[in-house]
């Protein structure tokens, strides 16, 4: 009998790398709504944070609502991909059963080579917009407090408004 553990290695050791891709594409899919979720809730509080004095504040605060906006967007395509490939399909097993061991073995290996190339277009799509997304909400968290503490802490004196009360009723 032919010696496979060489072979059992390698599909034992594909099969987890293609795993362990899977976990870190669910995972980055979980911090993304998460980071979502925050996002959403903090534009409510920064809007509520701008109804200072000072008007220029408040316009630019649409900065930081857009860089905002932008990061939820790419953050939700990363909902719209794909699922990933997880290689060795049990459609096949009908027509590996008849194989010796050595051919399912090498079948699994390519199967898993194939699985993880394809993954990797995927993954590295949208890890670029997960990271771009985390450098824009950054951006938008830095900016947004500078506004509001600028808006909060800086006042304008105004010139009191002078009325000149006229009687009508002589």
């Amino acid at each position: 009998m032919e010696d496979l553990k060489h072979l059992e290695f390698l599909a034992v050791n594909s099969k987890e790398i293609i795993e362990k891709q899977v976990d870190s594409y669910r995972q980055q899919h979980s911090y993304a709504g998460t980071i979502i979720g925050a996002t959403a809730l903090y534009i409510t509080f920064f809007l509520s944070g701008m109804d200072g004095n000072i008007y220029i504040t408040q316009i630019v605060s649409v900065i930081p609502i857009l860089l905002f906006i932008w990061a939820i967007l790419l953050l939700l395509s990363i909902f719209r991909t794909k699922p990933l490939d997880q290689a060795f399909s049990t459609i096949k097993y009908q027509k590996l059963m008849d194989k010796s061991l050595k051919e399912i073995l090498l079948f699994e290996i390519q199967a898993n080579i194939h699985s993880y190339n394809l993954n990797v277009l995927v993954t590295e799509r949208i890890g670029k917009h997960y990271n771009f997304a985390i450098k824009l909400v950054t951006i938008a968290l830095i900016s947004s407090f500078v506004l509001m503490m600028t808006n909060k802490f800086i006042t304008i004196d105004k010139e009191p408004v002078r009325v000149k009360v006229v009687n009508s009723l002589k």
